[in-house]
């Protein structure tokens, strides 16, 4: 694909823990070849021209998990956050992580903050990460600011701005893979006219055949946005 074929691409990272179990292997072993998938498919967005791509690392709900798999999970983005940013950071790509970032353990936090401070001015794209993320957990957030603030008269565009980023673009299209078809609250207030794309395929084994697919079923849609 020589043009770009959207500007932001949304990813629900489904099936880690069913890819694992498929195959008879550990759970977090499912969980770090998924992070070794966004890796690449940051490399294939940057292919392709796509300005923005932002993941799903971590849910407000994933606390419930086992407190085994929590750990890990917390460990594995620190230290991949800690080793990979610097390539990304050559690259020319922003990293930037969205959600209850406070309620993280402090050491994935100074991780973070740092890689978003290193890449901060750097403008080839975007990688959004939602860490410890929900799309009612968002609303309610800014909500409780601006009730804080003691606001009145609230538009769209002032609401916007108590968001986690509040300069987000609208994602053009939103992949899940796994095969589950729902968004869970996956960017709430920002995807109001996103596109959907489901795959079968669990996260781990999406490859740039699938993007591909989903991108050339994205190009073959008609946009509407509520007044067509």
């Amino acid at each position: 694909m020589q043009k770009p074929v959207l500007n932001h691409l949304g990813i629900i990272m489904d099936g880690n823990r069913r890819w694992a179990k498929s195959r008879g292997l550990p759970t977090l072993f499912g969980h770090k070849k998924g992070y070794e998938k966004v890796l690449k498919a940051g490399d294939w967005c940057l292919e392709r021209g796509i300005k923005v791509l932002t993941v799903w690392a971590f849910s407000t709900e994933n606390w419930k998990r086992a407190k085994k798999e929590v750990d890990y999970l917390m460990a594995l983005l620190k230290r991949g956050l800690e080793k990979d940013v610097l390539t990304m950071h050559k690259k020319g790509i922003k990293v930037q992580t969205i959600g209850r970032l406070n309620q993280l353990p402090a050491d994935l936090q100074k991780a973070c903050q740092k890689a978003m401070t290193l890449t901060k001015n750097n403008a080839q794209a975007v990688l959004n990460i939602a860490l410890n993320y929900g799309g009612q957990a968002e609303i309610t957030d800014a909500v409780n600011q601006i009730i804080k603030k003691k606001i009145k008269n609230v538009t769209p565009k002032i609401f916007q701005e108590f968001l986690y980023d509040p300069k987000m673009s609208a994602p053009d299209l939103i992949i899940r893979t796994s095969g589950e078809q729902r968004t869970s609250g996956f960017l709430l207030w920002e995807a109001p006219y996103s596109e959907l794309y489901f795959t079968q395929t669990c996260w781990p084994d999406f490859s740039e055949k699938d993007l591909d697919a989903a991108l050339l079923d994205y190009q073959k849609r008609q946009r509407r946005f509520g007044g067509d």
